[in-house]
């Protein structure tokens, strides 16, 4: 899960163009929205839409967005447990 969290990091700052900010300032246990990156809502329909679009794996409501997004541990979590594009 590691390579994922990586490669994740890399993702969010590219798509969220974060001023000032490169993937190793990303904690994987750190609060991942509303936190010190300054990710807001409009953030999270760009990450949605980039989970969907590169690892097959649909973010549908409010509730499961804001476990899923609560740190980049819980998200590449998700991801990998039901991305078809990954071998677990």
């Amino acid at each position: 899960m590691e390579n994922l969290i990586q490669e994740l990091k890399v993702k969010i700052v590219d798509i969220l163009n974060l001023p000032d900010v490169t993937p190793e300032d990303i904690k994987p246990d750190a609060q991942l929205v509303g936190g010190e990156l300054g990710i807001d809502s409009i953030d999270v329909l760009e990450m949605v839409i980039m989970i969907e679009k590169d690892y097959g794996v649909s973010i549908d409501n409010k509730e499961l967005g804001a476990k899923v997004f609560a740190t980049l541990r819980t998200l590449a979590a998700h991801v990998q447990e039901r991305s078809p594009r990954l071998v677990n």
